[in-house]
C-alpha cells in the first residue's frame, strides 16, 4: 500500500471511530427515587445524595439519570408512583422510610431496592434478616424506632421535674408508629411519667398538635 494511501484510510478510520464508540456506549443508567415526604422538606438530603454520587464519579444529568417521586406526606399515593417507576423502566429504586420501601417491594421482585428506614426491616417484613437479605432489597436503617424508648429515658433524666412528656407519630406510617407508640408508653410507666400520644401526617397537622400539646401542658415532646 503506498504511503499517501495508507495515511487517507488511517485519517478516515480516526475519523469515524469516536461515533462507532458513541454508538457502543451504555444507555445512561436511571435512578428512581421514591420517598413519602416532599422535595422542600427533605432538600438538604437531595443535595448530600447528589453529593455522594458525585462522589462515586455519577453527576445527575451528565453520566446518571434520576426520575423523583413524591408522596408529599400522602403514602395512600405510593403504591402508583412505584409501579410508575417500574413502568418508566429505572435500574434501581431508592427508597426513603418504610411505606415507600412497602410499596417499591410489592411493584417489583426484579429491579434492586436500596432503602433508607428508621425501623427495623426484618420486623416490617422488608428482609429475611439483617446479616442475609434476600431477595432484590437491600439498604440502611437508624433503628430509630426501636431506639425511642431510650430517648424518653435520656429525656426524663434531663428534665427531671417534667412528668409529662408526649410522642408524635405519623399514623400513615402504621407499622413504626404502633410499635414506637407501645414502646415508649412501656417506658413511660416504667420511669412513671404520664405519656400522651399524638398523630400528625402532613404539614397542616402541626399548629392543632402543638396546640393541644400546650392544653396538655407537656414538659417535653
Amino acid at each position: 500500500m503506498r504511503r499517501r494511501d495508507f495515511i487517507m484510510r488511517l485519517g478516515g478510520a480516526v475519523a469515524a471511530w469516536p461515533f462507532g464508540a458513541r454508538a457502543q456506549q451504555r444507555p445512561t443508567p436511571v435512578i428512581g427515587f421514591l420517598n413519602s415526604s416532599s422535595p422542600d422538606v427533605d432538600g438538604d438530603r437531595i443535595r448530600a445524595y447528589r453529593q455522594g454520587l458525585s462522589e462515586a464519579g455519577y453527576v445527575e444529568g451528565r453520566n446518571v439519570a434520576i426520575e423523583y417521586r413524591w408522596a408529599d406526606g400522602h403514602n395512600d399515593r405510593l403504591p402508583a408512583l412505584a409501579i410508575d417507576l417500574v413502568n418508566r423502566g429505572v435500574n434501581v429504586i431508592v427508597t426513603g422510610g418504610t411505606p415507600a420501601t412497602l410499596a417499591a417491594k410489592a411493584a417489583t421482585a426484579t429491579i434492586p431496592i436500596v432503602f433508607i428506614l428508621s425501623t427495623d426491616p426484618v420486623e416490617a417484613g422488608l428482609v429475611a434478616s439483617l446479616n442475609r437479605p434476600g431477595g432484590n432489597i437491600t439498604g440502611i436503617t437508624g433503628l430509630n424506632v426501636e431506639l425511642a424508648p431510650k430517648k424518653l429515658e435520656l429525656m426524663h433524666e434531663l428534665l427531671p421535674a417534667a412528668n409529662i412528656m408526649a410522642l408524635l407519630t405519623n399514623p400513615t406510617n402504621p407499622i413504626a408508629a404502633e410499635r414506637q407508640s407501645q414502646d415508649v408508653q412501656a417506658a413511660a410507666r416504667k420511669i412513671g411519667v404520664q405519656l400522651h400520644v399524638l398523630n400528625a401526617s402532613i404539614t397542616t397537622d402541626f399548629d392543632p398538635v402543638f396546640t393541644r400539646l400546650a392544653q396538655l401542658r407537656v414538659g417535653a415532646l
